[in-house]
């Protein structure tokens, strides 16, 4: 099992640059940043672990693609990744590029998270209707996989259409980066078997229970589906300080943990990873 972090980027926080290198110096497998462009005054629903949650980072988060540029550009090795990427909220032909331009300038080393997302009138505000939020992530996956594989490519679906059009650059990973599906188990797990590589569950207390409890199902849902669960990641967040309980996670089949790092400076995240940097080798054991 591989140990990613987490983090929102912001003003404030360590920078991607200083962080990146930071993580992969220590052994880390993974950064992983969040993804809101904005916060609207007045909203229907509030973050899937309460109002609490959704403290001051949310508001304040910086755009995935441009954080990811910068890590991409001080490490060779770490991964890159979305948790997650809010695709419904963008345009489905220029996330291909953003998609295919990071996963070049990094030589293959994007994971791509997506999900639907929680806050209605944040899509709403970006022209996406919420009811219809899941099949638009369908459909805009199945067709940036034209866009990436193809060098004519054209996508006719309910939401997203458009006609033969030419799209570069093609991403580095073939025939595209892994795509990894976050939120609730029971639509995640669906969701990643029909157009997905892995799965990024939510918290046990937003409705995905603990990863005794999905596992098992998982590993069921995907040969089902005529798929191989060996070849699908299955991403947690929360790890915890606590070998024993990551041992446990790991001997679960669970491919990878990411730490929860605060939006602070290095004088709060540093301390951390040098903990996490003893750790992280006994995982191996």
């Amino acid at each position: 099992m591989e140990i990613g972090a987490s983090i929102f980027f912001t003003e404030y926080s360590m920078t991607p640059s200083a962080l990146a290198a930071a993580l992969e110096e220590r052994g880390f497998d993974s950064l992983w940043v969040a993804e809101h462009s904005h916060m609207p005054l007045t909203r229907r629903f509030t973050h899937p672990l309460g109002e609490a949650a959704l403290t001051r980072e949310y508001f304040e988060v910086m755009d995935p693609f441009v954080t990811l540029g910068a890590a991409a550009a001080v490490t060779g090795r770490l991964k890159l990744a979305t948790a997650i990427c809010l695709v419904i909220q963008r345009d489905t032909i220029q996330t291909a590029k953003s998609v295919a331009s990071l996963d070049q300038i990094s030589n293959g080393r994007f994971i791509f998270g997506i999900g639907c997302g929680w806050n209605a009138e944040e899509m709403e505000n970006h022209g996406t209707v919420f009811e219809t939020r899941a099949l638009k992530m369908r459909e805009q996956i199945e067709a940036m996989k034209e866009i990436w594989s193809k060098d004519v490519a054209e996508y006719h679906g309910k939401i997203v259409d458009f006609p033969p059009l030419n799209a570069w650059p093609k991403p580095v990973q073939k025939p595209h980066r892994p795509i990894v599906v976050g939120g609730a188990f029971r639509l995640a797990a669906r969701r990643a078997l029909r157009y997905g590589d892995g799965i990024i569950p939510s918290a046990p207390s937003a409705g995905s229970g603990s990863a005794e409890e999905f596992m098992p199902r998982w590993r069921e849902m995907a040969e089902a589906a005529g798929r191989d669960p060996r070849t699908l990641s299955v991403t947690l967040g929360g790890a915890p300080e606590d070998l024993d309980a990551l041992k446990r996670h790991r001997d679960l089949g669970v491919t990878r943990m990411t730490v929860r790092l605060p939006p602070a400076g290095e004088d709060a995240i540093l301390p951390v990873l040098d903990r996490w940097a003893k750790l992280i080798p006994q995982l191996a054991v």
